[in-house]
């Protein structure tokens, strides 16, 4: 309901600020289930089936299954209340610095009711604050911390697990709040209003839950979860030193455009503030598990497993798969950073050798530079860019590519969210806009 004016009543006000959900993404329900039982699993899977102690073999065998599914069962070998301690820790002190740590602020896009919320952009700082702490942690106790949390893994993912669980929990029964004499109603995701308690859960009712000023969604968003992937990459590295007494060059080759990539996020912090993620998704158990387990949990399998399977790679490789990391860094930051540019000023003189066409919503279309090779070609570089790390480990595996076809996935997801909401908001333009960018993500091929 684009638009919608208050009315004086709240329940009418309520209504219009958030329509009844319509479609339901994932195929609703039985769908929104499939996906938390289906990424559960894999979260088992992946660590059971790819460990120290058992190898890195995807499971065929009904042996193999059954060993997983006991080691599951054994949940007291992995439900730590010391771990759940240090992950509440983790996140509380992220939480604290995204109250102290000067920065600027920044509004967001404008929302139905026409307000625009504030947010701080003190995503590096807060890094590099936890960096020189970690820095002093290492000179005063040694690796110690370090091993410990490769060792103790699985224990800090299942706290993530439950940690991530329970403020989805939270944040969907908070959406029901009754809003205070006077104030807006709680602003719900369109997609997230359905009735369906598992779905809306599942997806996310409340648009943008907050706390005081911490916004829940935003923050999650890069703090706790992209951190703590760098966290998890550095203590893999230090048990493979502890382990071999060097540090592996596919380890390198691995960790190093990971890290890069992170720095990157937290860099441009203020340009998530565009995503769909923030704009259009409410904050729910996909959000939330997605940002503080899955991200750190499996984006980090490529430096676990070569913590116990160091993989040599000859000059030759090393240099060919460094190459293409940087290339493939190089098209997404820099294709990224054109469209960045041109929608904050597009009569900016740098930007005069571009062309675009007007669209009757009054929106500016790229069709030149690198957004005239094609109409997603920052999801190009951003899933070339996983390949490579993917490559650090060598084809001794197939479960350590789990990253790059997940990555397909989700992108070529995005990518039909993107063009299902362009085609609804331009309309005909979009048509011709397709006519002129006819490529989707590599020029001349697809």
């Amino acid at each position: 309901m684009e638009g919608a004016k208050p009315t004086k009543s709240s329940g009418n006000n309520a209504t219009l600020l958030n329509p009844r959900t319509t479609h339901r993404e994932f195929f609703g329900f039985p769908g929104s289930v499939a996906v938390m039982m289906i990424t559960t699993i894999v979260l088992y899977v992946w660590y059971f089936s790819c460990s120290e102690a058992t190898g890195c073999q995807l499971p065929v065998t009904k042996t193999q299954w059954l060993a997983i599914a006991a080691h599951a069962a054994d949940y007291r070998s992995y439900v730590s209340l010391e771990a759940l301690a240090y992950y509440a820790l983790w996140w509380s002190w992220l939480a604290m610095l995204y109250f102290v740590i000067p920065g600027r602020t920044v509004q967001g896009v404008a929302l139905r009711n026409g307000q625009r919320l504030d947010y701080p952009i003190n995503g590096l700082s807060s890094f590099l604050v936890t960096l020189c702490t970690a820095t002093t942690v290492y000179s005063k106790f040694g690796t110690a911390p370090f091993l410990w949390i490769a060792d103790h893994f699985f224990q800090l993912a299942a706290a993530s697990y439950i940690f991530s669980t329970s403020q989805a929990l939270f944040v969907y029964l908070r959406s029901f709040r009754r809003p205070s004499s006077g104030a807006q109603p709680v602003m719900l995701a369109l997609a997230g209003n359905s009735g369906n308690p598992v779905y809306d859960f599942f997806i996310g009712r409340e648009l943008n839950p907050r706390i005081g000023t911490l916004d829940l969604k935003y923050f999650n968003e890069l703090r706790p979860g992209i951190m703590g992937w760098v966290v998890l990459n550095v203590s893999f590295a230090i048990k493979q030193y502890h382990t071999l007494g060097y540090v592996s060059n596919s380890m390198w080759l691995a960790i190093v455009p990971q890290i890069c990539y992170c720095i990157d996020t937290l860099l441009f912090e203020s340009k998530v503030l565009t995503t769909m993620d923030i704009t259009t998704d409410g904050f729910g158990w996909m959000l939330s598990f997605g940002d503080l387990t899955w991200v750190p949990v499996m984006y980090s399998l490529q430096a676990r497993y070569l913590a116990f399977h160091p993989v040599h790679h000859s000059t030759v490789s090393t240099v060919l798969i460094a190459v293409m990391a940087l290339a493939s860094f190089l098209v997404f930051r820099l294709s990224n950073s054109e469209k960045n540019a041109f929608r904050i000023n597009p009569n900016d003189p740098s930007l005069s050798h571009l062309r675009f066409i007007k669209t009757e919503s009054g929106s500016k279309l790229l069709v030149s530079g690198w957004w005239g090779l094609a109409r997603h070609i920052n999801y190009t570089g951003d899933w070339m860019y996983g390949l490579a790390q993917c490559l650090a480990t060598g084809f001794g595996t197939p479960m350590t590519y789990f990253f790059s076809a997940y990555f397909l996935v989700l992108l070529l997801h995005r990518n039909y969210r993107d063009e299902c909401k362009c085609r609804e908001k331009y309309k005909k333009d979009w048509d011709r806009y397709c006519e002129l960018v006819p490529y989707m993500f590599i020029p001349y091929i697809i």
